[in-house]
């Protein structure tokens, strides 16, 4: 069965694969008190990597697709930071944490590409509601006041 083309896509299978690695091999061998704490967290944060992209990809249009995957993207470092505590604490060995953080970094890296891919691309951009725009940033935040069109602020 076949998803609607999200099965031809590379960042959400590997994030899919990913989701499922830490369903079946992190999550059972956290102890029991963690099940309503740190199980539950990785559990839904490793779930909204895939959900995220999916969204994304169902929404056509590529600005909000990119705004999605950072979302994932969010999500993994969530999840990472996580496995990252699990670790620290004794809850998984360091063999596994290892293994999933070079997972992490290679789901890493396919989100960002797929951002870049959507970006240049830019998919949808003839739709409606396509000329909104989305900023990255490198510094410093833009708070801008729709109401008056002077009242831009840089915040450092």
């Amino acid at each position: 069965m076949s998803i609607s083309g999200l099965e031809k896509l590379d960042a959400w299978c590997k994030a899919r694969d990913f989701a499922v690695r830490v369903h079946k091999e992190i999550l059972p061998i956290l102890p029991v008190e963690e099940k309503y704490a740190l199980s539950s967290q990785i559990r839904r944060s490793s779930q909204s990597i895939p959900a995220n992209i999916a969204e994304g990809h169902g929404r056509f249009y590529f600005q909000e697709n990119v705004r999605f995957c950072y979302i994932a993207r969010g999500s993994l470092e969530e999840t990472l930071s996580h496995i990252v505590y699990a670790n620290k604490v004794g809850y998984i060995p360091e063999i596994l944490y290892k293994s999933f953080a070079v997972d992490g970094e290679n789901v890493n890296r396919l989100i960002n590409g797929y951002i870049g891919f959507l970006k240049k691309s830019k998919q949808g951009a003839n739709e409606p509601g396509a000329n909104y725009v989305l900023r990255d940033q490198s510094s410093g935040y833009i708070i801008e006041d729709n109401a008056s069109p002077s009242s831009d602020t840089n915040i450092e």
